[in-house]
């Protein structure tokens, strides 16, 4: 089949050395416009490295763009961690139209921020979706499902370990059934659909009278980024490979109970959050203990 790959960044450029690896038919990559100054994206990098014709458009919603992708008469389009919205118009050029990865088990959990959310909300299994797109967001036919259990895992350590590289697979075993005639289109329940937009710094602010395990789950969400925060001394520290103690003092949360090299060890209202590194406002990601010897922070003192 000739195939054409639109993405970018680490899973969209591992993506494409999967495809070519195997001896896929690669006619077209397109990814992101580059800015000035900016290092090239990594999809861009893989297709020029591979010698592969690239494509760079600032809109998916032109003719111009359109009549360009059908002069390449692709069989499949693969997308691999796209932002820019692409209308139907695209999708159906390919002969068999195109598959999309998202990173979480459609219905549940579209938008842009689809693995933080699983892990804040506490939901104890995610998984990725490979599906067809259409003008919806993320509301397309389903093609495969897998599924992860969340465990102890935080957002970067859940991505990296298992959607990242399950999604490469995936992508791979979804261009297999196209090829075989055998990819289903199994419609979504939009009736249990959720959604959530990007998961930013407003978001995660701890409030320490919450549940221990809801504290934990929210930090965990959002490590690497971006980044559960509290304040001392009014001013904002992030806070990062947390772990629970269930352990429960009877003093206010957001008290610090203990200081070690291990981390830092602060009240919840069931129990206490073990925090191994911080990053504080206008400074880079530190040991939690190294901190707060130099920010002058003492067993007894407050989060806020």
């Amino acid at each position: 089949m000739r195939i054409i790959v639109n993405g970018q960044q680490a899973f969209g450029a591992a993506v494409l050395n999967a495809l070519v690896e195997r001896g896929e038919d690669i006619v077209g990559v397109y990814t992101r416009p580059e800015k000035p100054g900016q290092r090239p994206d990594p999809l861009a990098e893989a297709a020029r490295e591979h010698g592969l014709p690239l494509f760079q458009p600032s809109s998916f919603k032109n003719e111009d763009t359109w009549a360009q992708m059908k002069s390449l008469r692709p069989d499949l389009g693969v997308m691999a961690y796209v932002t820019l919205f692409v209308p139907e118009q695209a999708l159906d050029i390919p002969t068999h139209g195109t598959i999309q990865y998202h990173p979480s088990l459609l219905p549940l959990h579209r938008g842009p921020s689809s693995i933080n959310w699983p892990i804040i909300w506490g939901r104890e299994k995610t998984g990725l979706s490979i599906f067809w797109p259409d003008d919806g967001l993320d509301e397309g036919p389903i093609l495969l499902q897998k599924e992860v259990d969340v465990g102890d895992h935080t957002l970067g350590s859940l991505y990296f370990n298992h959607l990242f590289p399950m999604g490469v697979d995936a992508m791979l075993e979804g261009v297999d059934l196209v090829r075989a005639g055998e990819a289903p289109k199994i419609p979504q329940d939009h009736s249990a659909a959720t959604y959530e937009g990007w998961c930013k710094h407003e978001h995660v602010r701890v409030s320490w009278n919450l549940p221990l395990r809801r504290t934990w789950n929210l930090v965990r969400g959002a490590d690497p980024q971006p980044g559960a925060w509290s304040t001392f001394n009014g001013a904002w520290i992030k806070l990062y490979g947390a772990s629970r103690i269930d352990d429960a003092l009877s003093i206010r949360p957001g008290q610090v109970t203990g200081i070690s090299p291990e981390g830092i060890r602060v009240a919840a209202p069931d129990g206490q959050l073990l925090v191994r590194k911080v990053r504080p406002e206008g400074g880079k990601k530190m040991a939690a203990g190294e901190w707060a010897e130099s920010a002058g922070l003492t067993r007894g003192m407050f989060f806020i």
